[in-house]
Formats: structure tokens, sequence, C-alpha cells
């Protein structure tokens, strides 16, 4: 099988790996990721934007690589919360005969770098600036470093791939919703 990721992140291509082989074990994918745009804003808001950016993704991806048995959408996002900022994922699968979508669970951001995000920056850029790395988005990213990596980028999106596998599991009990 297959599947092209739709980002070259390395989080992004792992989380994806180790979804799939824990849905279906025993079965050999070939990975591979993929540059393409989002067609939503840099930085998501709110719950609607992000899946429609993982969903863009993910087309964007299939037509790019049409061959392909599997295409994979990630995006992150943010919401507003009164005066707090949450964070949370959206992941996209498509096959030529269906459609999975999964979200990631939500936490909130410390102020510092919430500030910055409504301020026009990206959430991996804030969380450099506040925290003094580079590039924290290829690597634990804010789950990461808000948790010390108890839980780390790559197994916060995992679960989220897992539930957007389901109609691929199970597709007798889903409707044929390729998108």
């Amino acid at each position: 099988m297959q599947i092209v990721v739709a980002s070259l992140n390395p989080v992004k291509i792992e989380c994806t790996r180790r979804g799939f082989e824990k849905m279906f074990p025993g079965q050999i994918f070939t990975i591979s990721g993929m540059d393409v745009p989002s067609g939503v804003s840099v930085q998501p808001v709110g719950s609607e934007e992000t899946l429609q950016g993982a969903l863009n993704r993910a087309k964007n991806a299939r037509a790019g690589a049409p061959q392909s048995d599997y295409w994979v959408g990630i995006e992150g996002g943010v919401d507003h919360v009164g005066r707090e900022m949450s964070v949370f994922a959206w992941v996209v699968v498509l096959s030529t005969e269906a459609c999975g979508k999964g979200r990631t669970g939500t936490f909130f951001l410390p102020q510092a770098v919430a500030e910055l995000v409504r301020a026009g920056i990206e959430l991996g850029e804030a969380d450099d600036k506040v925290f003094g790395r580079i590039n924290s988005k290829q690597g634990n990213g804010a789950i990461g470093l808000l948790t010390d990596d108890v839980i780390d980028r790559t197994s916060y999106y995992e679960p989220a791939v897992i539930m957007a596998l389901i109609p691929f599991k199970h597709p007798q009990l889903y409707a044929q919703n390729s998108t």
C-alpha cells in the first residue's frame, strides 16, 4: 500500500506510519511526504477552517500522486475560548473509495504563546520564540514543550490518524463517502 502524507514534516509522516501499522498490522506500507498547499490561513483558526485545511491537503496530495492508495492531510489549528486559546489538529485520510476524519485532543496555550499567535505569528514560530527553540514544529511541538515530552507531537497526532482510519478498518459500517 502506498500512502502519501501531504507534508514533508517528519512528525506527520511518522504519526501516519504508526497509525496505519497499528490499524492494519502485518500489511506493508510505503509512506512518502509531499509538500502541498492547505488553501487556508497559515495558522487556521477554528475547527471548520482547520478541517478544511486537512481535507485540502489530502486532496492536493491525491492530485499530485494519483497512483497511491491513501492520501493523508494533517492540519493544526487554534481556537479562541474566551480569553484563552486552544490547540488541536484534524487528520483526513482519503482513498479512492472513502474519506476518514479524526481529531486530536485539545489543550490550551500559555498566554505568552497565545498573544504571539493572536498577533499573526504561526504557532510553531511562536513556540520557538517563547521557549527559545528552533523548528520545534518538526520536533516535539507545543505539546512536547508544555508536557516535557510526556506527549510529543508525533504521539499527539497518532490517535487522530487511527480515528481517521476507522472507516477503512470497518468499511461495511460506513457509507462510501469519497471526497
